[in-house]
């Protein structure tokens, strides 16, 4: 018997038929012995109705009503599904996340967890009830409902697992685990049995959709094992009567790992835009004067690369945004130029990275040294170069992002037979 937290999102609860499919999932799980609690998504497109809703009753909002809004969501998908798994004959009940509570700071709409106690919802695990959770929301300072903002049902789901000290987080997707690169662009991507948690965080934050930033970075914090699976899978289906049968992909410590690959995929994100100041002047202070009123902006900075010129006085200076942040980020550039030396700014939207991710190439050499060649072979410049322990990205022209990511796909031995 294991103690399991199943997360279910938007598309999975969008409406009565899908909501009976997940009960079916939880009770499955209930009769093979388990302790279950579910945190589930609004049922999907309910949120951006109630976002609608709230803008045009008032553009300038106050963020507090907002919450309390937004989080009714959540508050019909729980009730739904406890109905539907009483009638089921499961033992189960609806929880708000103030009546757990979720503790988190005050930043509404964008609030982080604080403080979960797990105490009572581990009394009525042991009793047998399954607890339905409302994803996505908390209980702020002020007694005062809040949301957690993008991801915030992955988030909830592995905050709630690390406190009730459960043996997996499973996240119901609309995919059936983690693959080596995007199946849409190379046919033969492979679906990875486990991922290590850096190789996921890494993954998560360069364009793979499967799982939010920070619900990773809270799994790796907590160690909390993470399981990947298709909430379209028939869950009376033969395979799952198996008891060898490992659905998903599991994202877990690299320990856990026997055979660790070179390379375990290939990501991509076309979020990206090049900015380049032409001939700035190059002296000391010029590098703060420019990304300290970026980072002010909350503007994110990516790859920086400076290229300085022959006579040492002025440097070429080009580093990349989010694609969404490319006009205030103009804006920002403009006034700062005005008081140091610039012959030039340049932007460019239509680029991509893309990166080369895995545990293995902490030992091995010449992981770089394959990319660069196998791009080389296809005539696809690269225009930035940025590294980590893991991970090796580089920015290319956007037209060449399929052709880049099947052939680097193929290079590292990815495909599948």
């Amino acid at each position: 018997m294991a103690r399991l937290v199943m997360k279910f999102g938007g598309t999975s609860v969008a409406d009565l038929e899908r909501i009976a499919n997940v009960a079916a999932h939880v009770k499955r799980e209930v009769e093979h012995g388990h302790e279950v609690a579910v945190v589930v998504s609004a049922m999907a497109g309910t949120t951006n109705q109630l976002v609608e809703w709230t803008r045009e009753a008032d553009r300038l909002h106050d963020a507090r009503e907002y919450d309390t809004v937004v989080a009714t969501g959540e508050q019909v998908t729980v009730g739904l599904l406890s109905i539907t798994l009483q009638k089921m004959g499961v033992h189960a009940r609806s929880w708000l996340g103030w009546q757990i509570p979720i503790r988190t700071d005050g930043a509404h709409g964008a609030a982080r967890i604080a403080d979960i106690d797990g105490t009572q919802l581990m009394e009525r695990l042991g009793q047998g009830q399954v607890a339905v959770i409302a994803g996505f929301q908390g209980l702020g300072p002020d007694n005062r409902i809040t949301t957690l903002g993008r991801g915030g049902s992955d988030t909830s789901a592995v905050a709630i697992a690390a406190a009730i000290k459960a043996d997996r987080c499973d996240i119901y997707t609309d995919v059936d685990g983690v693959y080596t690169t995007d199946p849409r662009i190379v046919a033969k991507a492979r679906k990875l049995d486990r991922i290590s948690y850096e190789e996921m965080l890494e993954m998560a934050s360069l364009g793979a959709k499967v799982l939010q930033t920070r619900s990773v970075e809270l799994a790796m914090v907590h160690r909390v094992r993470l399981q990947v699976r298709s909430s379209f899978d028939a869950p009376d289906a033969p395979q799952f009567a198996r008891e060898d049968f490992v659905p998903g992909t599991l994202v877990c410590d690299e320990e856990e790992i026997v055979e660790q690959q070179v390379v375990s995929g290939i990501a991509y994100s076309k979020d990206e835009a090049k900015i380049t100041l032409v001939k700035v002047e190059d002296k000391p202070g010029i590098a703060a004067s420019i990304f300290g009123p970026l980072a002010d902006a909350s503007i994110n900075v990516d790859m920086i690369i400076q290229n300085v010129s022959d006579d040492g006085r002025s440097t070429d200076m080009t580093f990349t945004v989010p694609q969404a942040e490319l006009p205030r980020a103009e804006e920002v550039i403009n006034k700062v130029i005005s008081g140091i030396r610039c012959e030039q700014v340049r932007t460019d939207p239509g680029v991509v990275k893309v990166s080369v991710i895995g545990i293995g190439m902490r030992s091995h050499a010449g992981v770089a040294q394959a990319m660069f060649r196998t791009l080389s072979e296809k005539g696809i410049n690269i225009q930035a170069i940025t590294t980590s322990e893991i991970k090796i990205s580089v920015l290319i022209d956007a037209e060449y992002t399929e052709l880049a990511v099947r052939a680097l796909h193929s290079a590292y031995g990815l495909d599948s037979e």
